[in-house]
């Protein structure tokens, strides 16, 4: 395989997480606009499923050496720090 071959898939396989916490960024910023029911269990259930099912992806992206642990940890860690700001703002109201 070559190096530029390699190079374009771990551009693409990083692209592809972001979007995916892009996603579920979204959906923290929505509930952080409108504050509706950050308590629900429904909700918070399909946040955790997103989050689990990123940091998955992320681990097998890192596990093929398509990314970089630290990028995995980062792209984690970005969308956590969203989560704690609803918790906040949630505790707030």
């Amino acid at each position: 395989m070559s190096a530029e071959m390699v190079t374009g898939d771990k551009e693409k396989a990083y692209a592809l997480l972001k979007s995916d916490a892009d996603k579920i960024r979204q959906l923290i910023e929505v509930q952080l606009e409108n504050l509706t029911m950050p308590q629900c269990p429904l909700y918070e259930e399909v946040l955790d499923t997103q989050m689990f099912g990123l940091s998955r992806e992320i681990d097998f992206a890192v596990r093929l050496g398509l990314v970089d642990g630290e990028n995995g940890k980062q792209i984690l860690g970005e969308l956590q720090r969203k989560l704690d700001d609803l918790h906040e703002a949630s505790v707030r109201k």
